[in-house]
């Protein structure tokens, strides 16, 4: 009787004490987990060594420990890159790997989880991830029956892929892409964000992921999302049109025959200014590559929805509107005058003088040379918008870079360098006008203009010195002289040496 009481107490003991043993092992996981949700505990618990602690834990019998140490591994991962680094070389990503096609779907989301926050942070890490044999786990893991997990495997797909083409095509050999397409017919709406953020991802680096991408039959799927009401959504789906229009003319071509012309033109008044954004590069991508490709985007009426777009815009996200009026102009005359007509020239000239960021001005001064090119109408039309000067002194700045002085150069290869910047006239003759108007060669002399060019000081053989030589090519030899610097001098010198007979 007493031993049997003894056992049963024993029993009792030992029963409490592993309970307790367990309860403490969740309370530590679950602390630690939320304690990375805080960057400031971060370098706290690295110090502390926890990524030691944590390992044997991911094999614990019970599972929602498992899960909550997982969780906390990809939080601690995903905070910095040496933390990702000590998640490889604890050897934590094979038990990962295994337990992804193993474990309950709630592990399996956590799993999928700490890979992404490995892989997101460089080529090597994410290169780590493919070598541990994550790429086929994750691929079979988008045929989850749980959403969730779908999704997660496609965020930790889209993480690797994203970073260079040579990882891509890992993803790619791996069937990941038939199933991202299916992915994005699924009726989840954060799915879909993921799926089209992967196949976005795959098809940036090269023509022939992004054709692998198409072959799959994404774009027509794509495009019926277009105008879907979740603004999150369409950023990634304009983001994936424009990855795979930008690589060559037939990609384009295939994404204009799905028909999203005019009706994406409608989100370039969305609320969300990305939404916008991403459609504007989306139309910078198609115009590039050809005339006929920017003429159909000028006649659903592109062009005018762009001029739009950029003066209700403000900062970066004006960069691939600038940029797509300038690829539009550069292919013909007519394309030039169609955004004259429409006054992008105006729009232009405000956002060159409203944005601060140089590598917007610079590619502003450019769109600006892709106008003014074909004609003297074309450059008359940019003068009269009173830019050259400011190009002029963009230029001429030291503390604008290269890029920016390179891009204004251009501007004024084009049209004209220089005229007189205190000049009060509002016409400031370019370079295409000059031999052929008797009247703004006359008017470039007395306003100054003439004599300001005869005072840059240019390299030898350099784009600007050319460029001074073809203005000085307008006007006779005896007028370039007496507007250089140090002329008077030097007749002042003869009339010293001048011995009267």
């Amino acid at each position: 009787m007493d031993l049997a009481l003894g056992t049963g107490i024993l029993s009792c003991c030992n029963r409490k004490v592993f309970e307790q043993y367990q309860k403490s092992r969740a309370q530590f996981v679950q602390t630690i987990a939320e304690l990375a949700t805080r960057p400031q505990n971060i370098e706290t618990l690295q110090n502390a060594g926890v990524m030691s602690l944590l390992r044997p834990l991911l094999l614990d019998v019970v599972p929602t420990i498992q899960q909550t140490t997982a969780l906390a591994l990809g939080r601690l991962a995903n905070y910095n890159d040496d933390l990702a680094v000590a998640v490889v070389k604890g050897d934590i990503l094979p038990q990962l790997v295994y337990s992804l096609t193993e474990q309950n779907r709630f592990y399996k989301k956590a799993a999928a989880f700490v890979l992404r926050a490995v892989a997101k942070h460089s080529p090597a890490l994410a290169q780590a991830v493919v070598d541990c044999g994550a790429l086929d786990a994750l691929v079979i893991s988008l045929e989850e029956f749980d959403p969730g997990v779908k999704e997660a495997a496609a965020w930790a797909l889209g993480y690797i892929a994203r970073h260079n083409a040579h990882l891509s095509q890992a993803v790619v050999d791996a069937g990941a892409v038939p199933l991202l397409v299916l992915c994005i017919q699924e009726p989840e709406v954060a799915l879909k964000r993921i799926a089209a953020s992967a196949l976005s991802d795959i098809a940036k680096h090269s023509p022939e992921l992004a054709q692998t991408v198409v072959d799959t039959g994404a774009i027509a799927h794509l495009a019926q999302m277009i105008l879907n009401p979740d603004a999150k959504l369409k950023r990634q789906v304009f983001s994936a049109l424009s990855q795979i229009s930008k690589h060559s003319v037939d990609l384009a071509e295939m994404v204009v025959e799905a028909e999203i012309f005019p009706a994406v033109l409608a989100c370039l008044r969305d609320p969300d200014e990305y939404v916008r954004k991403n459609v504007t590069t989306l139309m910078r991508e198609i115009t590039k590559h050809t005339p006929e490709l920017s003429l159909m985007i000028v006649n659903a009426g592109g062009v005018a929805a762009v001029i739009d777009y950029l003066g209700d815009s403000r900062g970066n996200v004006r960069l691939p509107g600038i940029m797509m009026l300038g690829y539009v102009a550069a292919h013909s005359e007519n394309l030039a005058m169609a955004v004259i007509v429409s006054k992008g020239v105006p729009q232009l000239a405000i956002c060159l003088s409203e944005e601060p960021e140089e590598h917007i001005k610079a590619a502003t001064a450019w769109a600006f040379g892709q106008i003014g090119r074909h004609t003297p109408e074309h450059a008359r039309a940019v003068s009269t918008a009173n830019v050259l000067p400011k190009l002029l002194a963009l230029y001429m700045d030291t503390d604008s870079s290269e890029d920016l002085q390179v891009k204004t150069a251009q501007g004024f290869i084009i049209q004209c360098i220089v005229f007189l910047v205190s000049s009060p006239l509002t016409f400031s003759p370019p370079l295409q006008v000059l031999p052929h108007d008797s009247k703004a060669r006359r008017l470039f002399v007395t306003s100054g203009g003439l004599k300001k060019v005869q005072e840059i000081k240019a390299d030898p053989g350099s784009a600007l010195q050319e460029y001074i030589n073809s203005i000085n090519n307008c006007y006779p030899e005896e007028i370039v002289r007496y507007y250089s610097p140090g002329y008077s001098e030097t007749l002042l010198a003869r009339v010293e040496k001048y011995q009267p007979v």
